[in-house]
């Protein structure tokens, strides 16, 4: 759907019980499997259904990870709403900084998985509503830095953020996590000088 102006939240309410369930397990499976180690087998076996049954709620499968992503960036969606809506500069900054490090430790042992697979960072990458949605959150996050130095922030953020997921880590409780990346992420977030 390039090109296209419907947000992800649009898009995920298109989504049937029958579709939400075989995301459900699609993502399960692709955290526990990666998105190449997952077939369309796998997930019709998870669902005790038939691998033309989830054909038929899904083309391909990268109708299926688009269809994860539509669902899982949600929140992400939700949370820059309510950062806009606070107000614009450092309260919005805040709230959506806050706000992503909370949905991404909800979520830290499927972040471990998935934050380097190569198929998934593909299907991002021409998936036109997932783009845009990165495009908004990093010109909120970056608002206040210089051309010349946003996109790398921007990189060094997104690292920082997904470091949540990483292996080094895994044994440190939330709360310490949490207002480590924090306070790093806040710094990044800082105009240069």
């Amino acid at each position: 759907m390039a090109g296209s102006t419907e947000t992800l939240s649009e898009r995920a309410a298109r989504y049937s019980p029958a579709q939400r369930r075989t995301l459900d397990v699609a993502l399960a499976l692709f955290a526990e499997s990666a998105v190449a180690g997952t077939s369309l087998q796998m997930i019709a076996d998870e669902l005790g259904v038939t691998k033309a049954a989830v054909y038929h709620q899904f083309n391909t499968k990268d109708a299926i990870i688009e269809g994860v992503l539509d669902v899982q960036l949600q929140p992400v969606e939700e949370a820059l709403d309510a950062a806009v809506a606070a107000g614009p500069g450092r309260r919005a900054r805040e709230v959506l900084l806050d706000r992503l490090i909370d949905l991404v430790m909800g979520n830290r042992r499927a972040l471990a998985t998935l934050q380097n697979d190569v198929t998934l960072f593909r299907v991002i990458g021409s998936h036109q509503p997932t783009r845009d949605l990165f495009d908004r959150l990093y010109a909120v996050l970056l608002a206040e830095l210089d051309d010349s130095i946003a996109l790398p922030r921007a990189a060094v953020l997104s690292a920082t953020i997904g470091a949540i997921g990483h292996p080094f880590v895994t044994g440190v409780d939330d709360h310490t996590l949490r207002e480590e990346i924090r306070r790093i992420a806040r710094r990044l977030m800082r105009p240069a000088g």
